[in-house]
């Protein structure tokens, strides 16, 4: 008898191993800093190291799905994953309000990227007729009206670190680019080789989204994303990808 009270104890708690997986989404198109991807699993970056975060404060554990880009929303949609990071509403578009949204989390700086040591500034609206470096099933607001008038063309790669890669070598003159990466994969180029913005494509608050589901702890994973931010967790994960090398 004097076992009852822990074993009741023992069973009232809730193991990490019994509780099911808290399943992020990962598009496969993600490159340093921001996620990097080993045998089909991420292993390190911004958002891998934001949700990992997230996963071990409420207590879950963290699965990941590494799928294409053009996947994610209908898995989100299918109920294959709970929580999409570094999104905005407008990319989801009418199913939006079907989802419980974090503040916003994360800013990301859209680029035009070119080669030259010292690139003059472009005006998007007078650049000349040509292909631009994109990225398959990304969408550009600010550059569709000029895509839509066949004033530029989409020259699509499946990642953002391919569309830099062909950038370097001079499959096309311009590139569009998370500022991050461009920042990232200078770091490993000579300074007569670095890529260089010429102007801004696009700026935006990016933030989290969560399937509204009562089988998962909703309210508690938005009060946890708000604590991370507030308490400059978001901002130090950043840090750690982003601040020049002081070697």
């Amino acid at each position: 008898m004097r076992w009852t009270p822990l074993i009741l104890i023992l069973a009232t708690v809730p193991c990490l191993a019994e509780l099911p997986p808290l399943r992020f989404t990962i598009a496969d198109s993600w490159a340093m800093p921001m996620v990097r991807h080993e045998n089909g699993q991420p292993t390190e970056g911004i958002l891998f190291d934001v949700m990992q975060s997230l996963a071990r404060q409420i207590g879950y554990p963290a699965q990941f799905q590494v799928l294409a880009r053009a996947r994610v929303q209908s898995a989100m949609d299918h109920g294959e994953v709970d929580v999409r990071c570094f999104v905005t509403p407008a990319w989801v578009g009418p199913n939006a309000d079907q989802y419980l949204w974090s503040e916003p989390l994360l800013a990301q700086r859209d680029v035009l990227v070119g080669t030259r040591q010292r690139p003059a500034p472009v005006n998007l609206q007078t650049l000349e007729r040509q292909s631009v470096g994109t990225v398959l099933s990304y969408t550009y607001p600010s550059l569709q009206p000029l895509f839509d008038a066949g004033r530029l063309q989409r020259d699509d790669a499946r990642s953002q670190e391919q569309v830099l890669q062909m950038l370097i070598i001079g499959r096309f003159n311009y590139a569009v680019s998370n500022q991050w990466a461009v920042d990232w994969i200078n770091k490993d180029l000579e300074p007569a080789d670095q890529l260089h913005d010429v102007a801004l494509v696009q700026e935006q608050m990016l933030s989290c989204m969560v399937r509204n589901d009562p089988q998962l702890p909703t309210e508690k994973i938005l009060s946890t994303l708000s604590a991370m931010r507030q308490s400059g967790e978001i901002e130090r994960i950043i840090s750690r990808y982003t601040a020049p090398s002081t070697l």
